[in-house]
């Protein structure tokens, strides 16, 4: 199935939950916190602008990012589990160094 985001939206592909604590305790799955970190599959072509014109995003394809909590709409393909966002729920782009 392939997805295509609409205006400012985008898909990210959720990272895994956390499976131990920091003190090597194993987490059942409804002890498991929600992920707030993903990576960028697809992109809407940009918010709508009064002019007629579309908006260039501020994210790209493959970017790791951080994104609000309770941000956008999860959803399920193939087994694999996405979150839609618009652009604004975006928190952070994760650079690598």
């Amino acid at each position: 199935m392939k997805i295509k985001p609409l205006d400012d939206r985008v898909l990210v592909k959720q990272s895994q939950a956390e499976e131990k604590t920091a003190g090597g305790i194993v987490l059942p799955d409804s002890a498991q916190e929600k992920p707030q970190r993903g990576k960028i599959v697809a992109l809407g072509p940009g918010k709508l602008l009064d002019s007629g014109e579309r908006a260039a995003l501020s994210v790209k394809k493959g970017d790791d990012v951080f994104y609000g909590k309770y941000a956008g709409t999860d959803v399920e393909i193939d087994q694999e589990k996405y979150v839609i966002l618009r652009e604004n729920d975006i928190l952070a782009v994760i650079e690598k160094k």
